[in-house]
């Protein structure tokens, strides 16, 4: 069984986190039976080991963590691969697929510049 975590930064305003849980619902209702967490580096709950300790509670062999990034800083190049390596040690027999952050698919470049020209 396969999930996906929708990895974000966090802020410490609770708002922030909206478009990240508006993401996910939108995943459910064109998938209703996939499973989709969000977690966060800092200072919002969950981070990303506790989302990954709850789906891998429910049976999933598969784990996909898709950074909610759209700049490839030292989260994107470091942290997160550091972090994704903890969970395959944690979790040796569940597969993790580290994804590149959405800010490097031509799609994502390609609606914000039309976002930008409207």
């Amino acid at each position: 069984m396969r999930a996906t975590v929708l990895l974000a930064h966090g802020s410490r305003d609770p708002m922030w986190r909206t478009p990240m849980d508006d993401v996910a619902r939108y995943m459910l209702q064109q998938q209703p039976h996939a499973q989709v967490e969000c977690a966060f580096l800092e200072l919002t709950q969950p981070d990303l080991a506790t989302a990954v300790a709850k789906l891998v509670s429910t049976g999933v062999t598969e784990v996909v963590i898709t950074p909610m990034f759209l700049g490839l800083g030292k989260h994107a190049r470091e942290d997160i691969p550091q972090l994704v390596e903890q969970l395959r040690n944690t979790y040796p027999d569940i597969q993790f697929r580290l994804k590149n952050s959405v800010g490097e698919a031509p799609q994502v470049i390609e609606l914000l510049a039309r976002i930008a020209m409207s």
